[in-house]
Order: structure tokens, then sequence, then C-alpha cells
């Protein structure tokens, strides 16, 4: 039973919850700047280039032999996962540094004055009967 409860506890830090969420909303963003770069940047960016759909381009390796299938380099969908990244990078770094900037900033505390020792008392003391 000290195994489940252990388990429990670590599973409700707070820590822990916050990270499965953030993980739960990052591949959801991840969907939606997916979504984004496919179906709203590429299209224009393909016909700028002549019409050509990323996803489509490849290398024929070796043709198609009967039922075999053709092997191919598919490099445009390479192209499209590299600019998918770029977007999402580039957006959580937007994102991140707007949290960053909108949190309070609060003025540093001064640091406490020293309390001294009693060894400091002490001298203190001692100098200033010896100044007297």
């Amino acid at each position: 039973m000290s195994i489940i409860k252990e388990f429990k506890e670590f599973a409700m830090r707070g820590n822990v919850i916050d990270l499965a969420v953030a993980v739960i909303i990052g591949a959801a963003f991840g969907k939606i700047v997916s979504s984004f770069v496919t179906d709203v940047l590429m299209p224009p960016i393909g016909f700028l280039l002549g019409g050509a759909d990323f996803t489509d381009l490849q290398v024929v390796l070796k043709e198609a032999q009967g039922e075999i299938a053709a092997v191919t380099l598919n490099y445009g969908s390479f192209i499209q996962t590299v600019v998918d990244f770029l977007i999402i990078a580039a957006s959580i770094f937007l994102v991140v540094k707007a949290i960053s900037s909108a949190k309070k900033k609060e003025p540093a505390a001064p640091p406490p004055s020293p309390i001294p020792t009693k060894e400091e008392e002490l001298l203190r003391e001692i100098r200033d009967l010896l100044k007297k």
C-alpha cells in the first residue's frame, strides 16, 4: 500500500499536474498551428511557386512494380514539418515573452542589516572607550 500512497502523493503535486495540463494544451496548440500552416500558409506559398503542393514534393528512388509500391523520398512533407516547427517555436516564444512581461516586477527588497554578534558589540564598546 505504501507504493500506491507514494504514487498518489507524487501525482498530486502541483508541478506534475501543471506539467500534464501544459502537455495537453501544447498538443492542442500544435494541432492548431499545424492546421494553420497546412491549410492557410502553405497553399499561397505553393501557388507562388507555380502551384506546387509541398506535401506532393518527392523524389522517386524506385518505381512501382506490380503491387509493390514505389520507394519515394518525401522531402515536401519534411519541409512542411520544418515550417510547422518554426511557427510553433516562434508562437511559443512570443507567448512566453508576453507572460514574462505581464508578470508584475516586484522591486527587490533591501538586504536586512546584519545583526552584530556579541564579539562585534564588545569590540565596538572597546573602540568607543578608547576614543574617550
